[in-house]
């Protein structure tokens, strides 16, 4: 087992818990909504059994909807299999401080079935599954992920209690960069940094983006099932730490008419040795895998959209000169493509700005890994970088709903042969159950176009 830097080794976790510094250890996992869910145990409980032989959860945290309804339509958890069990498997290696919350460690789990197989639509095992395929290859891949939220100054409760209508921004203007009135939000944002160091991870820093209250916290890339624990531990974290300073704040794609929240994913792959594999002497610093690399970017983007935008609200996000792509086009260090080529050398990595902060990490990064794997398996043919406004491009168009993006998704081989059947149908019934309550709902704006007028 190999700790990553800042986790708590097992040894000193039982000595904290011997001072009294640690009662508690959350076991958590991702699920398919990007949410970290798992449960309390007392620490005891802990180093005596859970670390060795794992904690029951209802197998049904996979099978939900946003509300934590049951619904129809998945083969893995029913009311006619009778919603069993499923084990969280600690990785130890995960292990981490929870500063945010006294006497708090944290630990990440994979999960399993009760004979020991793996639960195949976990988040984390299909990412593990495409690491394992790059493995065989002699490659590793390296990931940071850039989260952007807007910051408001009601608490969550309020919020809800208020139906998310007039809620008060933490800016009154775009502060994208602007340092005065981010010094407002702070000590909120300096909290959050200094406790995701103190969880084991690399803050590099913090800026105001273009939307009303709205921050970027930017960590240190690490390979990339690392950087894929930290981005739920911090998403999560964040929030906690919103709440007990009296805010909230959201990672929500498109909360309103102004810019979404993005969650641009920077990708490099390096050889055994830690060589720069996708680095050359090709155009723009190239070798030729890391033009099929990003030639297969290319051809799978707009069959894998599902995973990089899963919601309704994700698709709200792609509108033309908004920083967030419509056209599935490369360039060198230009933000109006999906597809940015940035760095040199070992830094030199492709960065996918189609996610929104609304994302489920895991599944983003597997579906980049895959259509690496494509790229580099049929040697596909790099079309030339787009310079300019990809805007007013005729390069393919990124799905524009998520019905499009689901059926793309369904009639798509790379899907089936990368992920496997059982995954594709799993998240083709979330797609579904979604598309289902959007479809029923009456929303305020057929409201206010229809309750007189019609």
């Amino acid at each position: 087992m190999q700790l990553t830097s800042g986790n708590l080794p097992f040894d000193e976790l039982e000595a904290a818990v011997d001072r009294g510094e640690i009662d508690t250890v959350i076991v958590a996992f991702t699920d398919m909504q990007g949410r970290l869910v798992g449960k309390r145990v007392a620490a005891r409980l802990f180093r005596e059994e859970v670390a060795s032989h794992g904690a029951e959860a209802c197998n049904y945290l996979l099978a939900v909807d946003v509300e934590m309804n049951t619904v129809d339509g998945y083969e893995m958890s029913s009311w006619q299999t009778g919603y069993g069990d499923m084990v969280l498997r600690p990785d130890l290696a995960t292990l981490r401080r929870a500063p945010w919350l006294p006497g708090t460690a944290l630990v990440t789990a994979d999960l399993e079935w009760l004979d020991g197989r793996p639960v195949a639509a976990s988040p984390r095992a299909i990412l593990q599954a495409q690491l394992a395929r790059l493995a065989e290859k002699g490659l590793t891949a390296y990931v940071g992920t850039e989260l952007e939220f807007i910051v408001f100054e009601e608490t969550y409760r309020e919020a809800w209690a208020k139906g998310y209508r007039d809620l008060v921004p933490a800016s009154d203007y775009n502060i994208d960069y602007a340092l005065l009135a981010s010094t407002r939000m702070e000590p909120l944002l300096r909290d959050i940094r200094l406790a995701m160091d103190g969880a084991g991870m690399y803050c590099e820093g913090v800026k105001g983006e273009c939307n009303l209250g709205q921050q970027e916290i930017a960590f240190r890339y690490r390979e990339a099932l690392e950087t894929c624990d930290n981005h739920s531990i911090y998403k999560n974290g964040a929030k906690e730490i919103a709440d007990a300073h009296g805010k909230a704040l959201t990672f929500m794609a498109k909360y309103n008419a102004r810019e979404g929240n993005s969650c641009h994913i920077h990708l490099s792959v390096r050889g055994a040795g830690g060589e720069a594999v996708m680095a050359g002497d090709g155009a723009h610093g190239m070798s030729k895998l890391g033009e099929h690399w990003l030639a297969g970017q290319l051809a799978a983007m707009r069959e894998l959209t599902l995973f990089f935008a899963p919601n309704i609200n994700s698709y709200k996000r792609y509108q033309d000169g908004s920083f967030a792509p419509t056209a599935i086009a490369w360039g060198v260090d230009n933000r109006t493509c999906a597809l940015r080529l940035v760095g040199h050398g070992h830094s030199l990595r492709v960065e996918n700005r189609v996610p929104g902060g609304d994302v489920n990490q895991y599944l983003a990064v597997a579906a980049i890994i895959a259509a690496g794997l494509h790229g580099i398996e049929n040697e596909l043919e790099l079309e030339e970088a787009y310079a300019g406004n990809a805007y007013a491009s005729n390069a393919p168009r990124v799905p524009t709903t998520l019905r499009d993006a689901a059926d793309l998704f369904r009639g798509s081989e790379l899907a089936r042969s990368a992920f496997g059947d059982e995954v594709v149908a799993h998240y083709l019934n979330n797609a579904r159950v979604e598309l289902a309550a959007y479809d029923a709902a009456v929303t305020d704006w057929e409201r206010v176009r229809g309750f007189e007028r019609f």
